[in-house]
């Protein structure tokens, strides 16, 4: 440690900056306590303590100081030039002449250099030196040369502007000189490396710069020797592809691939067949919306109300979408989505359903309550993979597949998509396109979807993506994997009535030119209409009828103002023209429509032992199914018809032996069940069937076969059946139930584990429903067939 030596001086406070020892400096006595500090020098040698003001304490270490001179500055202001002798801790105060504040300083003697304060002393003259040689002043150099002492050298930071006012009071608090110079070596690195880098951003703007300029001149010099040629028109469309793409908003590695296809066509003559792809290609860029995007309405309730506009009934499903919408707003407020890199919520909805529930329309539906541009991409039949992806730009006629041909369509870079029918998407040699939508509806991965024509990272993750399909069970595995399946089961008979008054009913009266006070249709017509002429969980064919019902009378509008109006007259005489307006009721519906086509047969086909009547679901929705057993000649074994599937001939297979099995307990004859041959029918053999929920109505026809019990025309039933007789539970109990509902029947047998299930049932069905819910083979038969005769009394 230096030596001190203890002296007694007045302090004169520093508060924007540091004197260290060694320097000259003129200071201005501005404040009261500078002024006392200095009048009280005269009783001290003319020395001072200089001590700098940090915030609201004084620095632990000060420079004692000499006063070399006194004056006035231009302005009037007293002054003094003071010359920074040593370092001086600060002791306590004392009491001195004068209003100075005076204290004991105890001087800090310098002590003899280090090796390795004189090493370091040489690497900060050699920073200092490379500093001031890249700030243009290496003279200034020169002033260091003649300092030898490592503390002294260590002191010349203070001179640096570079430094903060904290930074300086730091070095003069530091007492030891290899600590100084490290602090100051360490800070002249930060700036030599801050200076270095703002060389080589420098150098890099003039490089570019010269680069600009030098293509300038050679790209005149080029569309001169082009007009020499006569080829001027060349150079026009490279400068207007420059123009076009200089005004869109792509990414940076769009815009990479953009110039270097630019320079490919400046550097392609006109003949070459290579010069027409690279400007279909560019083209075709040019055309995806970069950085376009509409803005989303995130109000709930005006999406809740414009799904309900469009939609009745499918409440589940409406607040499915509500809740995406919600999510997205929360995420919206919250910066979530940027905050990921462009991954987005990750929920990729895909609606199931028969067909005619409105799968589309609430796609349309979702765009309209975003604001959103609604794009449909049909993939029903699809089976090249480039469909999805695009072709190589290598082929002759290739293109971008659909995703960006809708991006083009849409305009904007975040629209509404519906992928239509999924679950008809095919495969062959020409690739698999479920296996290229696996990375569109995968919210991780289609931030950077990469089409094979265009070979560009395209950004999908603000796309909303919707599928639609009939059977989620045809969806690929993987991709149903990425997709939140929302179930739309149908429509009850009073929600079709509701869909045909508030919204088919005015859309076929525009579409054949009929006024609202030109025909009324009364709801019992609707129903009418619902029940007698349509059997389907959706409406489309409601909406077909209701059409022909329209036609119908638009064509009597026209034949009957006609016949007024030319007076001629037939075998009744001439025809009136139609009052106005037309009304419909139940009862004129036949007059329209012709013959009712559809009636309750549940009572008819169930008349004879060995027909009972079934729930099943199938493509298009819920629907009642018969199952008829008769018995054969020829050897003891089973035939089963109708198209089955192998699941349902083994439903069949396992129904048959737990008969045989199980006979005396079912009241049969043993071996009246265990000889010949058994036959298994379900009708309507032209559409295929399959599943294991027929298993229970295979046991009752069998059952009402060999016992001669008809089965109850009132009761539908379904459920899997095991080789014990127990009932395990199935899917699809909502569209089982409504087509019961719609089929006439009243009372329905359902597994006992599927007892939550009714909850999706609507109100007004399930009052009108009698539930079984059952566990046991027998507890079937016991309500599903009719009782047995009783025997004939005694004589």
């Amino acid at each position: 440690m230096p030596d001190t030596t203890t002296t007694t001086v007045p302090l004169l406070p520093l508060t924007n900056g540091v004197v260290l020892p060694g320097m000259v400096v003129t200071m201005a006595l501005e404040s009261p306590e500078a002024q006392a500090a200095v009048a009280a020098a005269e009783d001290a040698g003319e020395r001072v303590l200089l001590v700098p003001r940090v915030g609201d304490r004084y620095a632990t270490v000060g420079t004692l100081a000499a006063i070399e001179d006194r004056g006035e500055l231009v302005s009037g202001v007293r002054a003094v030039v003071v010359r920074g002798l040593d370092r001086a801790r600060i002791g306590s105060g004392v009491s001195g002449p004068g209003r100075a504040i005076w204290v004991e300083a105890r001087v800090v003697a310098p002590a003899e250099p280090s090796d390795r304060a004189r090493e370091l002393s040489r690497r900060y003259r050699a920073t200092v030196e490379n500093v001031l040689e890249r700030r243009g002043t290496p003279r200034m150099a020169e002033l260091f040369r003649g300092i030898q002492d490592p503390g002294a050298m260590a002191d010349t930071a203070g001179y640096s502007p570079d430094l903060s006012f904290d930074q300086k009071v730091e070095l003069l608090e530091t007492v030891d000189v290899e600590a100084r110079l490290e602090l100051a070596c360490g800070w002249l690195d930060e700036l030599l490396a801050d200076l270095s880098l703002k060389e080589r951003i420098n150098d890099d703007v003039t490089q570019g710069m010269e680069r600009a300029q030098r293509e300038f001149l050679l790209r005149q010099q080029m569309a001169a020797i082009r007009r020499e040629l006569g080829e001027d028109g060349g150079e026009s469309a490279v400068d207007d592809y420059r123009s076009r793409f200089t005004e869109l908003d792509l990414p940076e590695g769009a815009r990479e691939a953009v110039d270097r296809e630019i320079g490919r066509l400046e550097r392609t003559s006109e003949q070459s067949p290579e010069h027409g792809w690279i400007r279909a290609w560019l083209d075709t860029v040019g055309e995806v919306p970069w950085g376009r995007r509409s803005t989303d309405d995130l109000d709930l309730g005006s999406a809740r109300t414009t799904l309900d506009a469009d939609h009745t009934g499918l409440d589940d499903v409406k607040e499915r979408i509500v809740e995406h919408l919600a999510v997205r707003r929360r995420r919206a407020d919250r910066g979530l989505d940027e905050a990921v890199g462009g991954r987005g919520s990750g929920a990729i909805l895909a609606l199931v359903g028969p067909p005619g529930v409105g799968k589309t329309s609430l796609g349309e539906s979702v765009a309209r309550a975003l604001g959103r541009r609604f794009v449909r991409v049909a993939l029903g039949g699809v089976r090249d993979e480039a469909e999805i992806r695009g072709h190589r730009r290598t082929y002759v006629g290739a293109q971008p597949g659909r995703i960006v041909r809708a991006l083009r369509e849409a305009g904007t870079m975040n629209p509404v998509f519906l992928l239509d029918e999924v679950d008809k998407l095919g495969a062959d040699w020409r690739g698999d396109p479920s296996a290229a939508l696996l990375e569109v509806l995968d919210p991780a991965q289609n931030h950077t979807f990469r089409d094979h024509y265009l070979e560009i990272d395209l950004d999908l993750s603000e796309v909303i993506f919707l599928a639609t399909a009939n059977v989620a069970e045809a969806i690929p595995g993987p991709l149903l994997d990425r997709l939140e399946v929302i179930t739309l089961e149908g429509y009850t008979t009073e929600e079709k009535v509701a869909i045909a008054r508030d919204h088919l009913l005015v859309r076929q009266r525009a579409r054949n030119a009929l006024d609202p006070d030109e025909v009324v249709v009364h709801d019992d017509a609707l129903r009418a209409i619902v029940e007698g002429y349509t059997r389907e969980a959706g409406v489309r064919q409601l909406e077909r009828q209701v059409g022909k019902l329209l036609r119908k009378v638009a064509t009597r509008l026209v034949t009957g103002a006609e016949d007024a109006g030319a007076g001629d007259t037939g075998p009744e005489g001439p025809g009136p023209e139609p009052s106005l307006p037309v009304v419909v009721g139940a009862g004129d519906v036949t007059g329209y429509l012709g013959r009712r086509r559809h009636f309750p047969e549940a009572a008819e086909r169930t008349a004879v032992p060995g027909v009972v009547t079934g729930l099943a679901v199938t493509g298009a929705g819920g629907e009642i199914l018969f199952v008829e057993a008769a018995r054969v000649p020829g050897e003891p074994g089973l035939t089963v018809t109708g198209q089955l599937g192998d699941v349902m001939k083994e439903s069949a297979e396992i129904a048959l032996s737990h008969v045989r099995g199980r006979a005396a307990d079912l009241g049969i004859d043993r071996a009246e069940a265990a000889s010949g041959r058994f036959h298994l029918h379900v009708p309507a053999g032209a559409v295929p069937k399959d599943g294991p929920s027929a298993g229970v109505t295979m046991v009752t026809a069998l059952a009402s076969l060999l016992t001669g019990r008809p089965a109850r025309a009132e009761v539908g039933m379904t459920g899997e059946v095991t080789l014990q007789g127990r009932v395990l539970p199935i899917g699809g109990v909502k569209q089982k139930v409504l087509a019961a509902h719609q089929a006439g029947i009243t009372e329905v047998i359902l597994p006992a584990r599927n007892e939550a299930d009714l909850t999706d049932v609507p109100s007004s069905v399930a009052e009108a429903l009698t539930f079984h819910l059952v566990s046991e083979v027998g507890e079937v038969l016991d309500l599903a067939l009719e009782p047995a005769p009783a025997a004939p009394a005694a004589a």
